[in-house]
C-alpha cells in the first residue's frame, strides 16, 4: 500500500500506518479467503467492514472515544481511521498503576461499555489491549488518569445486537480477558459492573442474569475438558 508501512498482520488481515490527509492513519485491509467462493467472499467481507463501520459511528453518535473514520474503501478491502501516535493500552497501563487508580479506571471502562451496550452496541473482542489511553493535552504522558481519555479500538467483530445474550457474552469475553492478564482481575470486573450499572440501569439485571449463565456454561465445559 503506497505511502503505508505494515504494522501488524493476523489471521484476517493486515495493519498498515501512514499519513492520509495529512493525518496520522492506520488502513486496516481484510484478506481474499481464497477457500470461499470469490462472490460470497466479497460479499461476507463487505458486510465486516459495513458492520465494523457502524459500530465506530454508533459509538461516536453515544459519546464513547474510538478511532476516527477517514475511508472506507470497499474495493480495496480497507478502512482507514485515526492512529494515535501518543497512546498507551489500558493493559499496560493497569500494570503499572496502583490498585486504587486501576479500579478507577475500571470504574470508567464500565461506565463507557455500558453506554455501549445501552445503545446496543457488542464490541466483539473486550479486552484490555483493545482500549488505549490518550493524554488530553497531546503529551506522552500517562500518570494522571484525569489527564487521560479511554478509547476503544478494534471493532472488527462488533456488530448491533440488542439481546441480553450477546450483551452477557462481552462481559463474559472481558472477564476472561482480565483473569487471564491481569493479578486483580477480579477487583477490576467488579468495578466495571458497578460503572456498567450506573450507565445502564434498565438493562443491568437482565444482561448480567445472562452474563452468569454464559459464565456457567464457560466453567462446566472447563471442568469436562
Amino acid at each position: 500500500m503506497e505511502g503505508f508501512e505494515l504494522f501488524k498482520q493476523g489471521a484476517e488481515g493486515r495493519i498498515f500506518k501512514g499519513v492520509y490527509l495529512g493525518k496520522p492513519t492506520i488502513a486496516k485491509e481484510r484478506f481474499v479467503k481464497k477457500y470461499r467462493h470469490p462472490d460470497l467472499d466479497s460479499h461476507l467481507t463487505k458486510e465486516r467492514i459495513k458492520s465494523e463501520s457502524r459500530s465506530i459511528i454508533r459509538c461516536k453518535s453515544a459519546g464513547i472515544r474510538t478511532p476516527a473514520l477517514y475511508l472506507v474503501d470497499f474495493n480495496r478491502r480497507t478502512i482507514f481511521m485515526e492512529y494515535f501516535e501518543n497512546s498507551i493500552a489500558v493493559k499496560d497501563f493497569i500494570a503499572k498503576a496502583s490498585d486504587d487508580v486501576g479500579n478507577k479506571l475500571a470504574l470508567e471502562i464500565g461506565t463507557a461499555l455500558g453506554k455501549m451496550h445501552a445503545n446496543n452496541i457488542i464490541h466483539g473482542d473486550l479486552t484490555t489491549s483493545n482500549m488505549l489511553l490518550v493524554n488530553k493535552n497531546g503529551q506522552n504522558v500517562y500518570e494522571n488518569l484525569q489527564d487521560l481519555e479511554l478509547i476503544f479500538i478494534d471493532f472488527g467483530l462488533s456488530h448491533v445486537e440488542s439481546s441480553a445474550e450477546d450483551k452477557g457474552v462481552d462481559l463474559y469475553v472481558l472477564e476472561r480477558a482480565l483473569l487471564s492478564t491481569h493479578s486483580t482481575a477480579n477487583e477490576i470486573f467488579e468495578q466495571v459492573l458497578e460503572g456498567y450499572k450506573l450507565e445502564n440501569k434498565s438493562g443491568f439485571q437482565e444482561v448480567l442474569a445472562k452474563f452468569k449463565e454464559v459464565q456457567a456454561r464457560g466453567r462446566k465445559r472447563t471442568m469436562v475438558g
